[in-house]
């Protein structure tokens, strides 16, 4: 049964939240399958997948597409869309492209930083929101912790309170102190979700790409569960000796079904 925003608010302090991000349709009907309750279609698929330097070369075309795929595997699994970079600047641009994630398959959509007008203006017309103070990828100028200073931990906490305030029924607070983040969790009444904010967070969110192992670098407060990327070097260079020795596909029986090639 797929979670509505209520839900996840009513699991604040009773169950902790996994979230993993998803941008394929196989990837979503496996992460579905192992009952995650959320997926998070992120704009990092720009980095991840698409081999881009920054999250701000994603477009609203490709949140569309990725939105689709994984709606398609996932199709009992709430699903929250990042607004991209450029995508959000003001209440009527926002609602445009949420509406566009909305229709690809999102059920909600994530916002970056304090944008307090463009949060009450999403939900007053009906498109939940996903808020996301801490560091903040689309303009960080690098992606060291943020909030250590009293200062900008003062700054991080009156963002998550300014945000739970627009409306939004959930907040991601990303590569803050851990104690920072504990605190934040304590003040809101909002499910809180950490990546690389420690554990005291209401629910934790990592990167498939970065729980897989795929790829050649991944973010020091991620965990690898898997080394897919080595995986598929033994599979690549199988295959390619197995051609060049013209044993594949021979030792293949043949295949008279339907050609999906």
């Amino acid at each position: 049964m797929k979670m509505n925003p209520e839900s996840f608010v009513a699991m604040k302090g009773s169950k902790t939240i996994p979230m993993l991000t998803a941008y394929t349709c196989p990837v979503a009907r496996s992460i579905e399958e192992a009952q995650v309750p959320v997926i998070l279609v992120g704009d990092t698929v720009g980095m991840v997948e698409m081999g881009f330097d920054s999250t701000r070369d994603v477009t609203i075309e490709h949140m569309e597409y990725h939105i689709g795929a994984v709606r398609r595997g996932a199709k009992s699994t709430h699903i929250i869309g990042d607004l991209p970079y450029g995508t959000d600047v003001n209440p009527e641009t926002a609602y445009t492209n949420a509406r566009r994630l909305i229709q690809a398959g999102a059920d909600s959509v994530k916002l970056e930083g304090p944008n307090i007008q463009v949060i009450q203006y999403l939900v007053k017309h009906n498109i939940p929101v996903v808020g996301h103070t801490g560091l903040l990828p689309q303009t960080a100028k690098n992606f060291k912790q943020v909030g250590q200073s009293s200062e900008d931990a003062k700054r991080i906490i009156n963002e998550a309170q300014a945000i739970q305030k627009a409306g939004a029924f959930m907040v991601v607070l990303e590569h803050i102190p851990y104690s920072l983040a504990g605190k934040i969790t304590k003040i809101l009444s909002i499910p809180t979700i950490g990546i690389g904010a420690g554990p005291d967070c209401d629910g934790q969110v990592l990167v498939i790409n970065d729980a897989l192992g795929l790829g050649d670098y991944w973010p020091p407060f991620s965990k690898q569960y898997a080394y897919v990327s080595k995986t598929v070097l033994k599979v690549a260079t199988e295959f390619s000796e197995e051609v060049r020795s013209m044993k594949f596909p021979s030792n293949i029986i043949q295949f008279t079904g339907t050609d999906r090639s």
